[in-house]
């Protein structure tokens, strides 16, 4: 953006966050965040960014995405040492102050993205979001971030369009069974299939004005860097620029890399820099200056410290005239071709090509 601050990234982290605590064993553990923290504060990420503060979100706000009943099921693990909601998701005693300022975060930065003095934000908050559903907890998620970040740029901020982008290994049910039948949010996903939680099969489009509207890229394992920039290339860019959204919103999970401990995929630090030059590149063509990021998965401590620090650095810095660097093959895999062109087919009912 032409009037953009050297420091051109709004980012949101707290040490509140750390005090969401699963139980010592669990994966996703506040360690996740502090070496997010402690890298950001080096010198070639530091001059890039403003840090706000979070803030609370009220129960309103959370009625736009989940039941009274949930909330208030939530609520009370305020206090308690543990509690477990499902195989996978517990709450300690902090946890309801640091799901519901994970949520306040996505709308300040938003608040943030909307004055036109930055490029994007990054809310770097836990516990993550895109599993929660409308009345229940799953897969390490209390409540939905990027489904009420949307919810709010609708209802707050005036958006009709919303384009939510989700890189991480798992798919987002919660984030696509809340707007799976609108059309005011476009839902794409790609994500490692059959896998945890077991949706995001193609025949998953969306329903009734919602038709066309979720778009499920279902991968197997081993998927590459140059496999998922001809994605990018073939089939976000030209139903983005078709959809022409208000916001751009991101769930970023960094278990696509490839050392993840619970990922199949093959995506490298260079992988990210490509995601985001594509995703900026979306952003400067149809909603400047309104990309958000929220952290979602990502166990690989390097890679989710460097993941993050590659995003930041490819926006604030701006510098590529173009997206791919010069050594990358562009020859995506056999199986990756024979999927692009699968969703092709089912899409092209709503989406030119």
């Amino acid at each position: 953006m032409e009037n953009c601050s050297p420091k051109n990234i709004v980012v949101i982290s707290d040490p509140l966050f750390l005090k969401h605590n699963p139980g010592p064993t669990h994966i996703e553990s506040p360690r996740r965040l502090e070496v997010i923290y402690e890298r950001i504060e080096k010198p070639d990420i530091k001059d890039l960014y403003v840090n706000i503060a979070p803030r609370p979100a009220n129960i309103e706000e959370l009625l736009w995405n989940h039941s009274q009943d949930y909330i208030e099921t939530i609520a009370q693990s305020k206090g308690k040492d543990i509690v477990q909601f499902d195989p996978d998701t517990y709450a300690g005693a902090y946890s309801w102050d640091a799901a519901i300022n994970a949520v306040g975060a996505c709308f300040n930065c938003l608040d943030k993205l909307i004055t036109n003095q930055f490029r994007a934000g990054f809310a770097l908050v836990r516990p993550p979001g895109h599993h929660a559903e409308y009345s229940k907890a799953r897969g390490f998620c209390l409540f939905n971030n990027i489904a009420l970040a949307a919810h709010y740029a609708i209802n707050k901020l005036g958006a009709q369009r919303i384009l939510i982008v989700d890189f991480d290994l798992h798919h987002g049910n919660g984030t696509q069974w809340s707007f799976y039948n609108s059309s005011n949010v476009l839902y794409f996903s790609t994500h490692q299939f059959p896998y945890y939680p077991g949706t995001g099969s193609l025949d998953e489009i969306g329903e009734g004005e919602g038709e066309g509207f979720t778009v499920n890229i279902p991968l197997f394992r081993g998927v590459r860097d140059e496999d998922m920039a001809n994605i990018y290339e073939q089939i976000l860019m030209p139903i983005a620029y078709s959809y022409n959204p208000d916001f751009i919103l991101v769930s970023a999970g960094f278990d696509i890399y490839v050392d993840d401990p619970l990922g199949g995929f093959q995506i490298s630090l260079n992988g990210f820099s490509i995601i985001a030059n594509y995703l900026f590149d979306i952003s400067k063509h149809t909603c400047p200056g309104r990309l958000f990021f929220v952290l979602e998965g990502g166990y690989n401590l390097y890679g989710l410290s460097e993941g993050v620090a590659t995003i930041i650095k490819e926006i604030g810095l701006g510098q590529r005239d173009k997206i791919f660097d010069a050594e990358l093959s562009l020859s995506p895999s056999v199986s990756i071709l024979d999927t692009i062109s699968e969703v092709k087919k089912i899409y092209s009912n709503y989406w030119k090509f």
